[in-house]
């Protein structure tokens, strides 16, 4: 009964938040909205939203009875203990991440019944595909050879596959009218999930999958069939392309491409769950995990010492990182085309910062920085200061922000505010006023070094894929944050005066130095014996290991900071300047029409005073 409860709950599952993505996706990016505020239609699907955030609790509840009874060999009355329930939802990884499950079904619920605007659909959203994804790190992934490409890629695969079947969905469910004006929108999501798809999958298998002799095990043939299935989901969505192209007549027909797309969507979805309570053709990669507690730990074999050939070309890519930034360089470089297309202009040198700054996040998750930053904690404190301090800079000066209010497409008529709409509300709402001060940035950016260092969050982060990825990616928003506020040339929803900016800088260069010097004192570990478990044969000396990496932090912190403020003062000359020449054309403008200009208007009411006149109010 377990054998075929567990396979059962999980597709019951997968359906069920597929359907809340798609319903979500379908009421924030398909039908219209008035101004950022849900439509009748809007309101009267998302309660099918709802009603699919239910059964996903539902089954997640059932399906950690199930997963209980299936550990402990036992029955399911047996199972269904509070006590023994509850420690398995608090001890165990997997239990966690159900007990999250729920925690955020139960914050979608409320999200969208109380939702009135697009934005409330935006977050239920972001939180459904947070739910679907972080699971995944405990997956039969985790296990592979090389489980940082393998959960990346998978991590990536159930996101399209969740957005595109999501949108399917959605549509479907959506009236006939607001299907034919939204899936030429839908067509272009699909396009680059049906890449991302293929991609993801490709990696994915041959990560899991011991080549040949994989394939020909159960794991190798359900996977085969999703091949086989994801060619035909291609082939109907090509002629779902055809179709708008040609503008064929007749809702029926679109319905009925839709049906059938849906329909072998799910068969896929049935197929994956299975494949998530299957265990893959053991590789050689996790033969050697169970032997070597470097690779159970980071999924990567010990590397010899370092020195700088290796730490130049040695690469071991992180799947999650590699694919944010082959998305968003794929986002940008399409974006300068499409500009290019309309006949404007977009300077080289944003393009140029935006490929280093990408060049260096890379070097310093997957390159030799990233290798050894497993392995030693100076190699770590190096990646950190290139994703917090030097690659940030890059993204800034690449102005994102810009590109995508140029390229992003408007609303679909006049009451629409669009996808374009929607950025600038959110760069001008409450929320980003509030993380654009610079108090808050500087916080950000500085104080979290002592949360993360001065506490034993850093071992415990260190010890999971996740933990890295969620340092990695705090490390790069924390630094974007704080140069946008400094240093930024997209629009900012806050003026900043340039004093106040220079003042931040020397605030964060002090809290930077004394962070470092107070690293450098340190007697004891900071990892919480993570180091000390892998047991490197090269730099055994740990304590001078993470003195060495205080030295590095200092070092490398400073000079961006310093870079920082030379901009900061040449954008306030800048500034100046163009003042300057705006106060002397407006002269020149007052001297040609015969009039006074401010500064004489100025020189005359001070001689005024000093005569003793009273200043006349107008």
């Amino acid at each position: 009964m377990v054998d075929i409860l567990l396979p059962l709950v999980q597709d019951l599952y997968l359906m069920a938040i597929l359907t809340a993505v798609g319903v979500l996706y379908a009421v924030g990016f398909l039908l219209f909205e008035e101004q950022g505020r849900l439509s009748k239609e809007s309101e009267r699907i998302k309660n099918l939203a709802v009603l699919a955030t239910v059964i996903w609790l539902v089954t997640t509840v059932g399906g950690v009875v199930v997963e209980v009874a299936n550990l402990l060999g036992a029955g399911f009355l047996e199972a269904f203990n509070w006590s023994t329930l509850t420690s398995f939802l608090t001890t165990t990884s997997i239990g966690r991440d159900d007990l999250f499950q729920m925690i955020m079904g139960l914050g979608v619920i409320v999200l969208i019944v109380r939702a009135q605007k697009v934005g409330a659909i935006y977050f239920a959203l972001a939180a459904t595909m947070l739910a679907l994804v972080i699971p995944l790190f405990q997956s039969h992934a985790a296990s592979a050879g090389n489980h940082g490409l393998a959960i990346g890629a998978l991590i990536f695969h159930v996101a399209a596959v969740s957005l595109w079947i999501g949108g399917v969905i959605g549509l479907v469910l959506i009236s006939p009218r607001a299907r034919e004006r939204s899936i030429a929108r839908f067509s272009a999501l699909a396009l680059w999930a049906a890449i991302i798809v293929g991609l993801s999958g490709v990696l994915s298998a041959w990560a899991r999958l011991n080549f040949w002799s994989g394939w020909h095990s159960r794991y190798g043939l359900l996977v085969a069939i999703k091949i086989l299935l994801f060619s035909i989901l291609v082939v109907i969505g090509a002629k779902h392309r055809r179709t708008i192209a040609l503008k064929l007549e007749g809702g029926r027909q679109i319905y009925r491409l839709l049906l059938n797309e849906s329909l072998v969507m799910l068969v896929a979805v049935a197929i994956g769950g299975w494949l998530s309570t299957s265990i893959p053709p053991t590789s050689p990669g996790a033969i050697a995990a169970d032997r070597d507690p470097a690779i159970a730990l980071t999924g990567i074999a010990m590397p010899v010492s370092p020195s700088v050939g290796r730490i130049l070309w040695s690469y071991s890519p992180d799947g999650t990182i590699l694919g944010l930034l082959l998305l968003i360089t794929a986002l940008y470089i399409y974006g300068v085309v499409l500009l290019r297309r309309r006949g404007d202009s977009w300077p080289v040198g944003r393009t140029i910062a935006f490929a280093i700054s990408v060049s260096l996040v890379d070097f310093a998750t997957s390159g030799g920085v990233g290798v050894y930053a497993h392995f030693a904690f100076s190699y770590h404190m190096l990646g950190h200061m290139i994703l917090g301090m030097i690659a940030p800079i890059g993204f800034v000066l690449s102005a994102p922000i810009t590109l995508a209010l140029r390229t992003l497409p408007q609303g679909r008529s006049p009451e629409e505010r669009g996808v374009r709409g929607t950025l600038i509300a959110i760069i001008h709402s409450r929320y980003s006023v509030i993380i654009t001060n610079p108090i808050v940035a500087l916080a950000l950016f500085d104080g979290s070094l002592f949360a993360l260092y001065m506490t034993p969050l850093f071992g415990k982060l260190m010890r999971s894929h996740s933990g890295h990825l969620l340092m990695d990616i705090h490390f790069l928003l924390a630094g974007y944050l704080f140069f946008y506020v400094i240093v930024g040339i997209d629009p900012n929803p806050r003026k900043i005066p340039h004093i106040v900016r220079i003042i931040v800088l020397f605030a964060a260069m002090s809290i930077h130095a004394f962070f470092s010097i107070a690293l450098l004192s340190t007697s004891s570990l900071l990892d919480g014996g993570y180091y000390g478990s892998l047991h490197r044969l090269w730099n055994i000396n740990l304590l001078s290991d993470q003195h060495t990496g205080a030295a590095l932090g200092w070092m490398m912190g400073e000079i961006p900071i310093l870079l920082a403020l030379v901009a900061t003062f040449i954008q306030w000359m800048r500034v100046d300047s163009r003042e300057a020449k705006r106060i002397d054309r407006a002269a020149d403008r007052a001297a040609a029409m015969g009039e006074e200009d401010d500064l004489a208007r100025y020189n005359k009411y001070l001689a005024g005073l000093a005569r003793g006149e009273q200043p006349r109010s107008e």
